[in-house]
């Protein structure tokens, strides 16, 4: 059983920058992929940005260039920073770990950008 709490979340204008983190209950080197997923009122859960143990990452174009993960692997934690936000940006952000075909999630996180 793998335990992700994320923290970060908030209230931010537009332009602004917030930085989520996720911090798992195991060392993240056991995790083969953890990322982030938002979900939008009345919208499906989407992937947002994912890192692999192997070093590779993938953002969904609506965020690249604005958004960066990273992984600190001695506190077992995974960032997302956010720079430039935009209202459609706003969501509930999810924490994912995936290993050994499990899924894992986070409780969530709500971040709202408004004027």
């Amino acid at each position: 059983q793998v335990r992700l709490v994320e923290s970060g979340g908030g209230l931010v204008q537009p332009g602004g920058s917030l930085r989520l983190s996720c911090a798992a209950s195991i060392s993240i080197f056991s995790i083969n992929s953890m990322g982030w997923y938002r979900q939008a009122p009345g919208k499906e859960r989407e992937l947002v940005a994912a890192s692999t143990s192997a070093g590779t990452t993938n953002y969904a174009d609506s965020v690249k260039g604005r958004f960066t993960i990273s992984r600190d692997n001695a506190k077992n934690t995974v960032y997302l920073q956010m720079n430039n936000l935009k209202p459609e940006d706003t969501a509930v952000y999810y924490c994912h770990g995936y290993m050994n075909i499990h899924n894992y999630w986070g409780q969530g996180t709500q971040v709202t950008v408004s004027s």
